[in-house]
């Protein structure tokens, strides 16, 4: 079978394009390359060549992108991006020493395991561990990740899975909101806005049903895309939020949030660490499992 060769350019050729398309000098992407400006140019009209397009023109002493030049270098910024990232992450783990890819919830990485993450580091400091985040599903599968931190029952495909965190929530808001009244009930609650968390679309009707309360209307309100915006939108005095209470202990503790309408209800779900079955016998994932099932 023939192999057909790629149909690319030089990276060379690339490298100079981008450092230009940047600077909009040709002098300037010299310099950060280590090269000539002649050198750089020769480069990019090799390029230009090569596709059949200008990349750049001159307007008076100014060099500018073209249309076409634009779209290309926003398109050769990212892919070399991603390179570039491929490439740290294959010198990183290549190194001596250990390194483990751990996958968690934006909010929840921030407010609940980096605080603690200095005591794992203490006890361990020859394994580096790198963090990622994001909203949707982690797939231990098929990537590049040792772990992850998920929110649910604890039962996912193949994966290995240890309780880590138990989960309370609480409607929440700023004091001003409510403006002075007392003896507020949960019913009240639905006098209102009612902010939501997109990745959370049931947690006001689990929180109503908690409190055995038959919603008057459907739940509805600003929707939001992570638990930190939801925070800044109680703080901001959108509504009432439904929130874990360890996210917010510290506001409800100096007053910056209130919890007016009845105390916490806990959650059926949990946060657990979760890795493939592949990955059990693997020393490193042993001793973050270990410091992380201990943590309070």
């Amino acid at each position: 079978m023939m192999i057909m060769r790629r149909y690319l350019p030089t990276f060379t050729a690339l490298q100079c394009f981008e450092a230009s398309a940047r600077h909009l000098n040709f002098t300037h992407a010299a310099k950060e390359l280590n090269l000539t400006q002649s050198a750089v140019s020769h480069q990019v009209r090799n390029l230009e060549k090569f596709l059949g397009v200008d990349m750049f023109k001159r307007v008076g002493k100014k060099l500018v992108l073209t249309p076409d030049g634009e779209r290309y270098a926003k398109d050769v910024a990212q892919n070399m991006d991603v390179l570039e990232a491929c490439t740290l992450s294959v010198m990183t783990q290549s190194k001596p020493g250990n390194v483990l890819n751990l996958g968690t919830f934006p909010t929840f990485g921030s407010i609940w395991l980096i605080p603690k993450l200095a005591d794992f580091s203490k006890k361990h400091p020859n394994i580096q561990l790198n963090l990622e985040t994001r909203t949707d599903t982690f797939d231990l599968h098929n990537s590049h990740l040792d772990m992850a931190i998920l929110f649910g029952n604890g039962t996912w495909p193949e994966t290995v899975s240890h309780k880590i965190a138990e989960e309370s929530t609480i409607a929440v808001c700023t004091p001003k909101l409510i403006e002075d009244k007392t003896d507020l009930t949960p019913e009240d609650v639905q006098n209102y806005p009612l902010l939501r968390l997109k990745s959370r679309a049931t947690a006001w009707l689990e929180w109503m049903q908690a409190k055995n309360i038959t919603s008057k209307n459907f739940v509805s309100g600003p929707c939001f895309e992570q638990f930190n915006m939801l925070i800044r939108a109680a703080h901001a005095g959108l509504g009432v939020a439904v929130l874990p209470t360890f996210f917010v202990q510290d506001e409800l503790d100096n007053g910056e949030l209130i919890a007016p309408f009845g105390k916490a209800i806990k959650s059926e779900n949990a946060y657990y660490l979760v890795y493939s079955q592949r990955k059990s016998g693997d020393t490193n994932i042993k001793k973050f499992t270990n410091w992380i099932t201990q943590l309070d």
